[in-house]
């Protein structure tokens, strides 16, 4: 069986593809070999069982997460693979079928530390939790995961956000919508995202999956960037396709890349949420001075976005705002403002991409122009208001400060009614509930409570 599929894997880099997932099949002829085998073609297949099978609740999970398990109890024995490594390799499945066998092995002494590193870096554990914190009481490997996960160690030991990407930019004109990037008539290859991924843009911008992947050979990243992107019906599919050719690989996840940047004028609000559900990184900026082949610094830290052309210096496409980084998404505010600690204003700033920063007085409504927004000192007339961009605005909690709502208004294209988004994180405090915003609630919402909350520019 195994021949098989090291023939398949010739196959397929022939085509410039990775090989398939192990099928749960292919997943006990590996363990099965995992003890007998001598240190070299060990070596090589301890390969395949960490790195070609899916994980989480995927069917070959579960024979990769019994045998490890087993190997980890002392049950089965494994030249190649020892308890402490089994465990070790149990904390890189995400979350699922390991995730038994780790909370079973914190009372196990031999292997206690082993499991709780992992469990540490998992939070897909489900109805384990309430396992792992009725052992907190008794067991010190409980108590230090428990500890771990509300301080949110798997989130913070992971590398910080960079304060500058540097990307080659792909340029597609006018509008691309889902079906460009996964076509529906290539839906039978979804599943096999390698696969599927060669039929992105093949109407729409042929011989681009080439240029970028001309560009990754050259040692870049991948920028892509088009006007408006992501329209048409949702497809997950249509992101697999996307990260595939401008993103990286994900470490023990077989055939999904992640972290590719999607750059658009306008972004399909679903197709916005997929990315970053994806492990991307969309922004919504000026596109309309990139081109193909530029290359781009992303600035965080300034808050511009740098434009390099062959012969030509570096220039500034867009400054004067602050790119912030936000539990996944990126909002746009004023440079230089501190997120806390200024004095309240009954006033908001609203702040259009490309353009300057108006401020709006209290009880003021919103004139929305198709460049511009204008403060008007009466409400409008139609109490729905909708922009062409995102706008943002902060508010603060007015009694404790240390405490922050950002409220994100998003609409994809001229018309469309505004929705608000809301982060809070403050646990004892209600969130306010989303709603549609016109012009009554946006000014409740401001100054109905005003102990309470406040704005704060």
């Amino acid at each position: 069986m195994l021949d098989a599929y090291y023939e398949m894997e010739k196959q397929r880099a022939k085509e410039g593809l990775p090989p398939l997932p192990l099928t749960p099949a292919e997943v006990e002829e590996v363990c099965k070999g995992l003890e007998t085998v001598d240190k070299e073609r060990g070596a090589k297949l301890r390969g395949l069982l960490e790195n070609r099978v899916s994980p989480g609740v995927d069917p070959a999970a579960k024979v990769k997460a019994d045998w490890l398990a087993a190997v980890g109890k002392g049950t089965i024995k494994s030249p190649a693979v020892s308890r402490q490594d089994a465990v070790a390799i149990l904390g890189t499945m995400l979350g699922g079928y390991n995730v038994g066998p780790l909370v079973e092995a914190l009372s196990d002494p031999s292997i206690a530390a082993a499991a709780a590193e992992a469990l540490k870096k998992t939070i897909l554990v489900y109805g384990h939790f309430e396992t792992v914190a009725g052992l907190a009481a008794t067991n010190p490997h409980a108590k230090a995961v428990l500890e771990s996960w509300a301080a949110g160690e798997w989130f913070l030991s992971r590398p910080a956000f960079p304060e500058k990407l540097v990307l080659k930019v792909f340029k597609v004109d006018g509008e691309i919508n889902t079906d460009d990037f996964s076509p529906a008539g290539d839906a039978p290859t979804r599943p096999d995202i390698p696969v599927h991924a060669q039929s992105m843009g093949r109407k729409r911008f042929p011989g681009g999956n080439e240029t970028m992947k001309k560009f990754r050979e050259e040692g870049h990243r991948v920028a892509f960037v088009g006007d408006v992107v992501g329209t048409g019906s949702s497809r997950k599919s249509a992101c697999n396709s996307l990260m595939w050719h401008i993103g990286e690989d994900i470490p023990f996840v077989p055939n999904k890349r992640r972290a590719g940047v999607v750059i658009g004028g306008l972004i399909a609000p679903i197709f916005f949420n997929t990315a970053e559900d994806s492990g991307g990184l969309p922004l919504m900026a000026d596109v309309t001075g990139m081109k193909t082949g530029d290359i781009i610094t992303l600035d965080f830290a300034a808050g511009a976005i740098l434009v390099r052309r062959l012969g030509a210096p570096m220039e500034t496409l867009r400054d004067g705002a602050e790119l912030l980084l936000d539990a996944g998404q990126i909002a746009q505010e004023p440079v230089g403002q501190p997120l806390v600690g200024r004095r309240p204003r009954q006033a908001v700033s609203v702040i259009s991409p490309g353009g300057p920063q108006q401020r709006i007085p209290a009880r003021a409504g919103l004139d929305v122009r198709r460049d511009r927004i204008q403060p008007r000192l009466r409400p409008a007339q139609n109490p729905m208001i909708t922009v062409p961009y995102p706008i943002v605005l902060r508010i603060v909690q007015h009694a404790d400060r240390r405490h922050l709502l950002r409220v994100r208004f998003r609409a994809v294209r001229l018309g469309q009614p505004l929705h608000v988004f809301q982060i809070h994180p403050d646990p004892l405090l209600q969130p306010l509930a989303s709603l549609q915003i016109r012009n009554r609630q946006f000014l409740d919402l401001c100054h109905s409570s005003p102990p309470i909350l406040t704005t704060d520019h």
